[in-house]
């Protein structure tokens, strides 16, 4: 019987002929042909290909845990901060924009009424300086706040995980504001398919009906 073909590969590393399967040969050789990847014969050439022999474990920003990074350590040394999951860099990121987010249409129809409702008051529209993470609508005098959670707070739309970190964040706000004095109420917006006026009214209406609640239970100053 011939012996069965030997599907040889050289080393990017260490030079040396080592052998492989027939289909890990044919896409070695597409791959190293149309992207210019290269092919090691052991991990140890691999790494040692990146600069490194080992992966050394470091803290990850948000949470410090020690955690083994994946990919170029060259590329991954231009970065600041490293996280050992997307939920941890996603509540980091949270808890840490410099510039404005997407608004919805309802969050501005909610600001432009309720800045006409009670002019008298001062609103904190998506802003974060209260507990250290964004919150839709906040009523400083009044220790008040507000969160409109569509959809994406309860359905996976774009997958669990991403339905675990947007959960993992509401909870952590529940909890700055609890233990920074703030009342939060979570209002449920995800059965608003289209946004128009009449659709957005029973929002309104329960802001306004907390709202006009801790007005009349808030001690005035006697004049």
């Amino acid at each position: 019987m011939p012996l069965s073909k030997k599907y040889l590969l050289i080393c990017d590393y260490c030079k040396k002929e080592y052998e492989v399967s027939r289909t890990a040969f044919n896409s070695a050789i597409y791959r190293k042909s149309h992207f210019h990847y290269r092919h090691f014969c052991s991990t140890s050439c691999q790494l040692s290909a990146r600069g490194t022999s080992e992966v050394t474990e470091i803290p990850c920003a948000h949470c410090g845990k020690l955690f083994k990074p994946k990919g170029h350590p060259k590329k991954d040394a231009k970065s600041k901060r490293r996280f050992c999951s997307c939920s941890c860099a996603a509540s980091y990121n949270n808890t840490h924009k410099t510039t404005g987010s997407t608004r919805s249409k309802l969050e501005k129809w909610l600001e432009e009424k309720l800045l006409n409702l009670y002019p008298s008051l001062d609103f904190q529209f998506n802003d974060k300086s209260a507990i250290q993470s964004e919150l839709d609508i906040y009523i400083p005098s009044l220790k008040l706040a507000f969160e409109l959670n569509g959809i994406y707070h309860y359905e996976p739309i774009h997958g669990q995980e991403k339905l675990n970190q947007i959960q993992n964040n509401d909870l952590n706000k529940f909890q700055s504001c609890a233990h920074s004095g703030i009342s939060l109420c979570i209002i449920d917006t995800s059965g608003q398919i289209y946004v128009t006026e009449k659709t957005s009214q029973k929002y309104l209406d329960i802001i306004t009906s907390i709202i006009n609640e801790n007005l009349s239970s808030f001690p005035r100053t006697r004049t």
